[in-house]
């Protein structure tokens, strides 16, 4: 299964276009909406003072530390918001119409690229600053990472059509 979009300039000529994997289109939008509800949780937990976070509070595993340490603001904005916005923006992005706009994919991957640098950083901040990790995070993280292996595969396995 492939997504295709018909390429035709403005006198009626066929364009190049890509065909996509169908199974990016469909593992994207599922990545994209996991990672939207689990955002969207720890987004909740921010504006409710963390008061239902259902998560351990051991010496390792521990969301409450890593949610309300100083590094769940970045220039007074929570991460989780960030995390929100961004999965509500590759929802969108991931949409089986997003896949057919050719012009969408320069930013498709901009966007799990800078995704998956920032889950690297937010990783490093819960291993060495926060000493601690939040499962709910590492639900973000893994999610991100999934979806940056999909999107760049779809990019590679991408096959150049002619459509007419």
């Amino acid at each position: 299964m492939t997504s295709t979009r018909d390429t035709r300039d403005a006198g009626g000529a066929a364009a190049m276009a890509t065909a996509v994997p169908g199974w990016a289109v469909v593992s994207s939008l599922v990545l994209s909406v996991l990672g939207l509800l689990d955002a969207a949780y720890l987004t909740f937990e921010h504006y409710t003072s963390s008061s239902t976070l259902a998560c351990s509070e051991s010496a390792t595993v521990n969301c409450l530390k890593v949610t309300t340490s100083s590094y769940a603001d970045i220039v007074g904005i929570p991460v989780a918001l960030f995390g929100l916005a961004y999965f509500v923006a590759m929802v969108l992005l991931c949409l089986p119409a997003a896949w057919r706009r050719r012009e969408l994919r320069a930013l498709r991957l901009v966007a799990v690229v800078v995704g998956v640098l920032s889950v690297l950083y937010l990783v490093w901040v819960e291993l060495y600053q926060v000493n601690a990790i939040c499962l709910y995070c590492t639900g973000v993280h893994v999610v991100t990472f999934l979806l940056f292996v999909v999107v760049a595969l779809a990019a590679a396995f991408a096959e150049p059509t002619t459509e007419r």
